[in-house]
């Protein structure tokens, strides 16, 4: 054989033998894989195909002290199909039928519905969105329909849940009820929403399902794995009339005085229990909302409402009595080195404590806190901080500002803290802990805690229950707070609040007037004040506690908390108590705007008419409407929010008794 020939012999044989050793090797390998490495290759496979996805529990609901929904669940469903797994005879057995009942329930032709699932299938779309945003009931309806009846494989439907948080209030009291994070969703930082959210958001389930394309995903079983809990029921203090009371009288109030914001609190004087929180501010465009919870988290300088803070602290000290004689002199007293003035021009004169008070003498009540506790002014802080005035009240909801009660030996603190403290400033606190204290003196001294929510429901069961919790069992004697009310009744019978006086409603609590902003350098060609009123009513055997604090008011109409503020706080208190027989009187709320006035009066008019039929209530404050209807024994419903543009029943039909009449607001 020729050397060349051997040579390329030679060669096939080594080439074969390569190939012979790497054929073996390729088996090898395969039976590794295929016994050894199979079952984690099929894992890995079957992880990059099938996931377990989140189901999100339902969110429980909260309730206001009658029942009535103030934050809700909904689930809502994405119906979605896979045109790929269905069977070609179940697709063209089951198209038209499915299009026929998708065209009842959703108004679009069936050949619509037939040419994009034709469409789909020649696609080979096995994501394509059939209907979006359902209740419960039309996903009920869509997923018994033909073909869609067979589940996800051989009927192809793909069904997508979630929730969604409705507010029947609407925006009113949006900062009490909290919403969701728009940043994170299923997260609740705020409001009763958040302080109750372990409660409320229940246990997430889980559902296996497989993936079908890019990004796509369908569920493996038609049924859940792992089934959400539901959460928990809230039963919450606010009264959803009282609420919109609130609402109401405090934005006609700051539009009026085109305020910058301002808040309102109706509490329950015997239980602490919260019926009312609303805050509003003003938007770039002028309208306002409910921007922050101001009630809670706005800690500030309140003014003279803490006049009343300083002369119990007296008063139990007996340091002074009610008679004690203090010279305000001409209306400007010097304070070392510094004036302090009245807002009366020529002053008060020789007056007593108990009418420095009612006529809110800032130099009256700095001279008989200076006088009496100059040398020793830890006694003073020391009675405020046995009432825990110095601390957050420690509600549940997130927020709570830091009262700031300076005390000797303070960076703060100056000869000129006392005298400032007396009426108000050189210290800070929130309008709630402002007015826990004034809850306490209507209490008769029982100082009690904000109570915000009644109990945890679960369906009808109750699984935790709130009570009464008392922050202090007496903060003065009886003596002092028998005192105390008396003045406070006077303040509106004579004192600063006598334009808010009524012969057929008493009230009793105390107007403020505080600068803010006083350290910048135009405050004088611009001067900013905080009106405020905090009290309680009735004056006599007292039922809800109240404040109402409004910052920046327009000057030019106006600052004053008897004219600001105190109109709010006398519209809360009278319409909450409409009902009374002994209430026939016309709420003047403000002189100046004659537009609540007439609202007022016509309300009071169509209250006190003893009806034989149906009354016309378009264009009456929704709540208005529901008071005077619910008292003629109707069952109302309402939709929407504001004023009535129309009544399902017309003025003039007959009376009868449990009918539902629908109020249409806008």
């Amino acid at each position: 054989m020729p050397i060349e020939e051997k040579n390329i012999l030679n060669r096939l044989y080594f080439i074969a033998g390569c190939m012979f050793i790497f054929a073996i090797l390729i088996a090898l390998k395969l039976g590794d894989i295929q016994f050894i490495q199979g079952e984690d290759y099929r894992a890995l496979a079957e992880k990059n195909t099938t996931k377990n996805f989140t189901i999100p529990a339902n969110r429980g609901n909260v309730y206001a002290d009658d029942g009535s929904l103030i934050a809700s669940s909904v689930p809502k469903y994405d119906i979605r199909f896979d045109a790929v797994t269905v069977a070609a005879s179940d697709f063209k057995e089951q198209l038209v039928p499915l299009s026929n009942e998708l065209s009842k329930l959703f108004g679009k032709p069936s050949s619509y519905y037939q040419n994009v699932f034709r469409k789909a299938r020649a696609n080979k779309n096995r994501y394509l969105l059939v209907a979006k945003n359902l209740g419960y009931s039309d996903y009920i309806r869509v997923k018994k329909m033909p073909l869609f009846n067979k589940g996800p494989y051989k009927g192809g439907i793909i069904v997508e849940q979630r929730t969604v948080r409705e507010h029947p209030m609407g925006k009113i009291g949006e900062r009490l009820v909290g919403n969701e994070d728009r940043n994170n969703p299923g997260y609740y930082a705020v409001g009763l929403e958040g302080a109750f959210h372990k409660y409320l958001s229940g246990k997430e389930g889980k559902r296996l399902k497989q993936k079908i394309a890019k990004g796509q995903w369908k569920p493996v079983y038609d049924e859940n794995e792992v089934e959400p809990q539901d959460g928990y029921d809230v039963i919450s203090t606010i009264n959803v009339n009282i609420q919109d009371i609130a609402h109401h009288a405090l934005l006609k109030q700051l539009e009026y005085y085109e305020a910058d914001h301002g808040c309102v609190i109706v509490m329950d004087v015997a239980t602490g229990a919260i019926k009312a929180v609303s805050n509003l501010g003003k938007s770039r465009n002028g309208n306002y909302y409910e921007r922050f919870n101001y009630a809670i988290w706005e800690s500030i300088e309140p003014g003279s409402t803490f006049k009343t803070v300083a002369m119990t602290v007296a008063l139990e000290d007996k340091v002074i009595d009610t008679a004690t004689v203090v010279d305000t002199k001409t209306g400007r007293d010097r304070f070392y080195g510094r004036y302090i003035s009245d807002s009366k021009r020529g002053g008060f004169g020789k007056i007593s404590a108990a009418r420095a008070l009612e006529v809110s003498s800032n130099i009256g009540l700095a001279r008989l806190i200076d006088d009496a506790y100059k040398d020793n002014p830890k006694r003073f802080t020391d009675k405020i901080k046995s009432w825990n005035l110095h601390k957050p009240i420690g509600i549940p909801i997130k927020g709570e500002g830091h009262p700031v009660i300076p005390e000797q030996g303070d960076a703060r603190w100056s000869r000129n803290a006392l005298p400032s403290m007396a009426y108000g400033y050189n210290l800070q606190m929130t309008p709630l802990q402002i007015l826990t204290f004034y809850n306490a003196i209507a209490n008769d001294g029982r100082m009690v805690k904000p109570q915000f929510i009644k109990e945890i429901r679960a369906w009808n069961k109750q699984i935790e229950s709130f009570d009464t919790e008392v922050i202090h069992e007496q903060i003065a004697s009886e003596e002092t707070i028998k005192k105390i009310q008396a003045i406070l009744e006077n303040i509106v019978k004579r004192g600063t609040g006598k334009t808010l006086y009524s012969e057929y409603f008493s009230m009793a609590g105390k107007t403020g007037t505080a600068r803010t902003e006083y350290a910048e350098a135009d405050w004088e060609e611009n001067p900013r004040y905080v009106s405020s009123f905090a009290g309680y009513f009735p004056a006599n055997n007292p039922k809800y506690s109240c404040i109402v604090v409004i910052h920046k008011p327009s000057t030019k109409k106006g600052y004053y908390g008897a004219d600001v503020t105190g109109p709010v706080f006398k519209r809360i208190a009278q319409k909450i108590f409409t009902d009374s027989p002994r209430i026939a009187e016309i709420d003047e709320v403000n002189a100046a705007d004659p537009t609540i006035e007439k609202d007022y009066e016509t309300y009071f008019k169509k209250a006190q008419t003893r009806y034989q039929k149906i009354p016309d209530v378009i264009g009456m404050a929704g709540m208005d409407a529901v008071s005077i209807l619910e008292n003629l024994g109707l069952r109302v419903k309402i939709v929407g929010n504001g004023t009535v543009d129309s009544q399902s029943i017309p003025s003039g039909a007959k009376i009868e008794q449990g009918t539902q009449i629908v109020l249409n607001l806008s």
